[in-house]
């Protein structure tokens, strides 16, 4: 599983030309699942970013963690993060199946929900527009 987070002061995404999901101040994840992910990693994925420390405290460190600063995340399928770029057209061989990668997906969601954090969402497949004011910019990127 990968990802891509970053810390935001607000973003969205829309579907055909509707909000489908929007947040503020909070984290952007960008969610690729492999063939060979499981629920596990999943939770884990979730445990590292819902934990994660990367807003300021008021020394100006990354101290505080989403739950302090009262965040919440939004979370867009990204099977491209599993593109293979061997050749100028990326091929995506290397990324799960919908069969396997909608039910992680989906399952990654419900750890953080069940963490206590607000989730909003894109839709799996979906040709998905992507707005985000990056914060910092602050952006990590997980591989598990």
């Amino acid at each position: 599983m990968k990802a891509v987070v970053t810390r935001v002061s607000s973003a969205s995404v829309t579907i055909d030309g509707q909000i489908n999901g929007q947040i503020g101040r909070g984290y952007l994840v960008l969610l690729g699942v492999g063939p060979e992910d499981t629920e596990q990693i999943a939770e884990k994925m979730a445990e590292k970013i819902c934990n994660l420390r990367v807003f300021e405290d008021e020394n100006e460190k990354m101290n505080l963690d989403l739950a302090t600063v009262g965040g919440a995340l939004l979370v867009v399928s990204q099977f491209t993060l599993y593109a293979d770029l061997k050749s100028r057209r990326p091929g995506f061989s290397h990324a799960a199946k919908p069969s396997l990668a909608v039910p992680l997906y989906e399952h990654f969601m419900a750890c953080c929900r069940s963490r206590g954090f607000r989730v909003e969402h894109g839709e799996f497949g979906a040709d998905m527009q992507v707005t985000s004011v990056n914060d910092g910019p602050v952006t990590l990127i997980f591989e598990l």
